[in-house]
Parts: structure tokens; sequence; C-alpha cells
């Protein structure tokens, strides 16, 4: 018969269980679309990150739905009694399977494993055994990686082959933990010296007239040759137009710049002058009227060239190719020097490290560690073992289904830690490496997202995440607004917002927004108002200040007679007023007329229907948009593949968003000693008694109560 699934409703959809072993053993067999997700990325996850590794199968950065199956699918068939991957936190041995070649292979490395550590008679393993790999595998141990250490060299010469290597950084990480290197590594070192000793040798063939002295000429004339040749060039140019000849030397300006100075060849910058004196000639001095600078090199190189320039004080332009066209060869065959990082050992310890005789050592223990494979990969699927049975039904919950999240149980393995901020906390709050991009696709799932950068000022670490406001309001939430985050490992973070995403918090929120809009648009206006008779009367003022001073300037004139009183402008003026007055009333009139007149149960329905009526618009839309909160685009931004709507329910939004509330049993002094005092209330209430018996009056209802 076919395996009976059993579903649980969470989240506005259908989960499946999974917490009978027979659910695991037919997990190949569930419909891909019932899985809570379809792949999820193997970084930024709070879970285990070698866990993670062993299921990444083809190490592509993603876990998907088969490498997911695999894995259970192996786990299942190395272990005998499956139902320790259910709960606890240790493997017993007695669990492997034993019946198989791979199950004795896996139980003989667990007991290797354990007597390595000191713990030959232990009965299980757990994670904390197999954290530390160099335990597992010592360095001076071969563990098939065929990675050779230091450690595991058995000759002087082969432990300073190593270690020069790992001096030019030539290096791989031992399953150890520890730095060597591996086969590839050493045949391009060999390749890499053995060019650079053919190098060498062919410079032997080369022969000029400087003999030893050869490569400190050619060093030499490197150092000299753009200076000699912007020397000459300025020759050419001064026998070309003579009048060239006074600018192209230094400038008397410069030389007087430099007698105000302590000069020094040492500390002093006079590069920028000519190598010699400019003059249409055309001669360069060897030995006087040289650059100080530039001196010593210069008759150094002279000395050097004496079998080509025999007994001269001075050169030209053909005689310095000449020398350059000696060098040639010699410049040709340096140009060719590999730039490997072989070529810069000393010949002494290159020839060390290629000695024929130690590589061989080198190979034969190469090959010895990679014949150790077979074993060292038990090992690991011991680990990888330990690892499945302690994290891979929290994997499951988080992957297949979200039983975890919707549970509270404890935080999903996307939950990266929590925000306090503005009197509540965060608890669904995710790391972002990109915050512009993830609010693009963040910003549908409808949940109100704060953008935080969060630094650590003991260690200057910074890391930016996203945390999800779901109950409360929106009242004080502002970029810039500082608060605290906690990271799973309970490290601090200060934390600063940066960008916010706008969505309904709350249907409490909702009630209330229709009246802070009226309150904000009320004091919005009267401060328009106010700003626009101050301003009017700070120009009335300036300009009654400008027509005084130009009264007083002028002669006095014969004032002006008064303009008549117009009795019929002021009555119509009163009379608008009056008509305002009572249009004002009547309708006043006609909504406490009609209150009054309810049956005294219907007053506060009526009361009631009215304060819907203004928010019942703005609270139905919050409800609506409140429903339709989805998780799956907040985790689809952050690499996931989420495979249903997973929804974050009003009551569901409560648990991840904490309120700050009183204790219970506290005591609580309402009198604020700094409270500002207001009257409003008392008018308010004077104003509506008024009101109430202005309309009795003209109903005449007054007078017959009376």
């Amino acid at each position: 018969m076919a395996h009976q699934w059993r579903f649980f409703r969470s989240g506005g959809f259908d989960q499946v269980r999974l917490d009978q072993i027979a659910d695991w053993q037919h997990l190949n067999e569930l419909d891909p679309k019932l899985w809570a997700a379809l792949s999820c990325p193997v970084k930024g996850l709070e879970f285990d990150a070698r866990t993670m590794s062993y299921l990444d199968t083809d190490n592509d950065g993603r876990v998907r739905i088969d490498e997911v199956k695999t894995a259970v699918a192996w786990a299942l068939s190395a272990l005998q009694q499956p139902q320790v991957l259910l709960s606890g936190d240790e493997l017993p041995l007695s669990a492997i399977n034993t019946s198989t070649e791979d199950g004795q292979k896996l139980l003989a490395s667990a007991k290797r494993i354990l007597q390595n550590l000191g713990k030959a008679d232990a009965s299980s393993l757990t994670v904390a055994d197999t954290a530390d790999m160099a335990q597992i595998f010592p360095a001076h141990q071969l563990n098939g990686d065929g990675i050779i250490t230091e450690e595991l060299a058995s000759s002087p010469e082969l432990k300073h082959l190593i270690t020069t290597l790992l001096a030019l950084e030539i290096s791989s990480v031992d399953r150890s933990g520890v730095l060597g290197i591996n086969q590839e590594q050493l045949e391009n070192f060999v390749a890499d010296g053995k060019a650079f000793t053919d190098w060498q040798q062919s410079g032997t063939d080369i022969s000029t007239v400087f003999g030893s002295g050869t490569d400190e000429a050619f060093q030499l004339l490197s150092a000299l040759d753009a200076k000699v040749t912007d020397y000459f060039t300025r020759c050419q140019l001064a026998a070309y137009d003579a009048s060239a000849a006074v600018p192209l030397n230094g400038a008397i300006e410069d030389y007087a710049a430099l007698s105000r100075q302590l000069l020094s060849q040492a500390t002093l910058d006079t590069s920028y002058l000519p190598l010699a004196h400019i003059s249409a000639e055309g001669t360069l001095p060897l030995e006087k009227g040289v650059h100080p600078h530039w001196a010593k090199v210069l008759s150094r190189l002279a000395e050097l060239a004496a079998a080509i320039w025999p007994a001269k004080t001075s050169i030209n332009a053909k005689d310095w190719q000449q020398l350059k066209d000696v060098l040639q060869p010699y410049a040709e065959w340096k140009a060719a020097q590999p730039a490997t990082k072989a070529s810069t050992l000393e010949p002494e310890v290159l020839a060390a490290c290629l000695n024929e005789a130690t590589l061989q050592q080198a190979y034969t223990l190469m090959a010895q560690d990679i014949s150790q494979q077979a074993e060292a990969e038990s090992v690991l699927d011991v680990d990888k073992l330990v690892r499945y049975q302690r994290y891979l039904r929290d994997l499951l919950r988080n992957f297949v289904n979200f039983e975890i999240f919707y549970s509270l149980e404890k935080p999903a393995i996307f939950q990266n830690g929590r925000l306090y901020l503005d009197g509540r906390s965060c608890d669904l709050c995710l790391n972002v490496n990109d915050a512009a991009k993830h609010a693009k696709l963040a910003g549908l799932s409808g949940i109100y997202l704060l953008y935080v950068d969060c630094v650590r000022s003991a260690t200057g670490e910074k890391k930016s995440i996203v945390a999800s406001m779901t109950a409360g309001d929106a009242g004080n939430l502002m970029v810039g607004r500082n608060g605290v985050f906690y990271d799973p490992t309970g490290q601090d973070w200060d934390a600063t917002v940066t960008q916010i995403v706008t969505n309904p918090i709350s249907i409490r929120e909702a009630f209330f927004t229709p009246y802070q809009r009226l309150g904000r648009m009320i004091s919005d206006q009267i401060q328009k108002f106010a700003a626009a008779k101050d301003k009017d009367i700070e120009a009335k003022s300036a300009a009654g200040v400008g027509g005084a001073a130009k009264i007083a300037e002028t002669p006095a004139a014969k004032p002006a007679a008064p303009a008549p009183f117009d009795v019929a402008k002021f009555a119509g003026i009163f009379a608008a007023i009056g008509l305002a007055i009572g249009a004002i009333g009547t309708a006043l009139a006609a909504v406490v007329t009609g209150f009054l007149g309810l049956v005294w149960w219907q007053m506060p329905l009526a009361l009631v229907g009215i304060i819907f009526f203004i928010s019942g618009p703005s609270m139905l839309l919050a409800w609506f948009k409140l429903r339709a909160r989805n998780l799956a685009p907040l985790l689809d931004a952050n690499g996931w593949a989420i495979n249903t709507n997973a929804k974050l329910s009003i009551k569901f939004g409560t648990k991840l968003t904490a309120l700050a509330i009183l204790p219970k049993g506290s005591k609580r002094t309402l009198t604020d000693p700094y409270e500002e005092k207001s009257n409003a209330g008392l008018w308010f209430i004077l104003l509506v008694i008024l009101v109430t018996a202005w309309v009795l009056w003209r109903q005449g209802l007054l007078a017959q109560w009376l």
C-alpha cells in the first residue's frame, strides 16, 4: 500500500508531518509541489556549515530537493536503527548498519576517531567529537588528501623543500588544518624552477667586453638611459635653434629657490634639471659639469666602458648608442627572465629543492597519502552521519515544511537574530547583502520592513539585516533611528535604520490613522496660516518703517480727509457673518436634535457607527493587506526558492514582534509632574453643553422642562 501522509495546517497552507521514520523512508515519493521550499542557499543561514557542505554535493552553493532526498536515503541506509534520526544529540555506535561492507567501514572509522580522541571505551559519537578535524586527522598521520606537511617529512631535505614552498605561499590546507603542498603545486614549482635554471644557463653564453661587470654596466645603463636621452634631445633642439639653449637649461628662478635652502644631494630633489649644460655641440662630459645626482653613476659607467670609450672625457649620442648596442644581447636575455616564485630563490636553495632524490621522496609520500583516501573518506562519512543524525531533522522542518518557524519552538534557520528598537523586539530578522536590491522583491511580501546597518565597535565588523515589524504601529519608526541587534551567538551590534519599506502593521494602527491624518492636516494648515500671517506682519512692519523714513525726509503735507463711514457696507458684512453662524448652528442643531431624538440605547450605537464610518475603510483595507502578508518574497530575496504562500497572519505577527509591557504585579504611578497641563477637555465639554442648551431652547424643550 502507498504510504499514508499526514498534514497539518499552519501559515495558510498544508504542511506534511515528518515525525515518524516511515515519513523519512518514503520522502522520495512526496510530490515536490508539496515541499515548502525547492532550494535554499548554503551560506547566510543559522545552521551547521559543515552539514550544508555535505548536502551541497555539486558544490554550487545551493541545496535542492534531490540533494535533500539523497542525504536522507544515505542516512537511512547507514543505520540499522534509523529512529535515532528523530531525536537525540549523539549517535550510538550500535545504530550503525554493519550488515554491509560500507557500514563495517563506518564502524571501524568511528572507533578509530574515538581512539584518536582518547575515548576508546565510548559507545557513541557527538558533533563535538568530530568538530576538530585536527584531532580526527593528526598532522603526523596520512589522511588521504594527497597533501604532505612538515610533520610528515621523513628527511631534513624533504622538510626543507616543504618549508621553502610554504614560505613562497605555495600551499594547500591539509585535512588536519595544517598547511602543506600537493602534487600539482610541486610539479608546477619544479617546472618553474627548471625553466629559471635553463634561463640562467643560457646567460653564460653571452660574452661582452665588460666581463664580470656586465650586469653592473647593464644596471647603470638602465638607470641613466632616460636622463641621457633627455640630454641629447635638448642639445639637438639647441642646435636647431640657438635661442632654445637658455630656456632648456635650468631657469634662474629654479636656482634662486635653491639658494635659500641648505643643499644636500641626499635630500634635495633637483632631478628635473638637465644632466649637464645644454649646448649645440651635443657632447656629454663624463667627469666635470655633470648633475651632482648622476655624476657618480655616470663616472662608474665610464670606468666600466673604458674599452668602448678609451680615454674619453665626453661622449656624444653615437657613443651612447654604441654602448647600448654592445649590451643589447644581455638586455634581451634579462627581458626573458621568468617571473615566477621559483626565480626569487637563491641559486643554492633552488638547486636543493630541485634535487631528484628529494623530489622522489615527496612524490612517494604523496602517493602513500592518497592510498589512504578510502579510509579517510570513511572517517569523513562518520562525521557526515553524526551531523545528519543531529541536524537533518531540523533541516527537514525548515525545508520540507516550516514547522519550526510556525511552532515558535526555536528560531528557524533563516532567522539571524533579534532587533530591539522603539520599545519592541523583532525576531524575524534576515541577513542582507544588498539592501536596495533586496527591497525590490521583499517589498512584495506586504510586511513593514526595516533595513538596518549593524556595527560592532569593538571589532569593526559590519553587516546589514532586514527586520520585519509585524505588531504595534509605525509612529516613531524613521530612517536614522538607533537600536541594538543581538545575533544568534548573543553578541550585540549597534543598529541604525537606513531604509524603510512601508506596509500596514496592525489593525489598531489603521483605526487611528484617519484621526492622525486629520490632526496632521489641521496642524499643517494652522502652521501655514500662522507662517503666512507672520510673514505678512513682517512685510507690513518693514514697509511701515520705510514709509516713516520717507515721511521724515519729505515736508509735511496736509492730511487727507477721512473717508465717510459706510453704514451699508458694514451692515452687509454683519449680515454675512450672521448667515454663516446661522448655517453652522442649524447644522449642529440638526445633528444634536437627531441624536437626542434617538432612544437612549441607540445613542451609543450611533457613536460607534460614526467612529466606524471614519475608521472602517482604513481598518478594512489594512485587514485585507495584513491577511495577504507573505513570507515567500522575503526569503526569495535572500536566495531561497519558496514553493508556497507562507502567510503571516495577524495573530502570528504578534508572536514575531513583541511590544513592551509592564511585568505582572508592577506598581504604577500615573502622576507625571512634568506633563503638559491642558484645559482643552474642559472647554470641549463646556462647548457641548452650550450647544446642547441652545438647541433645546430653539426647540422649546428647555422651557417645557423648566
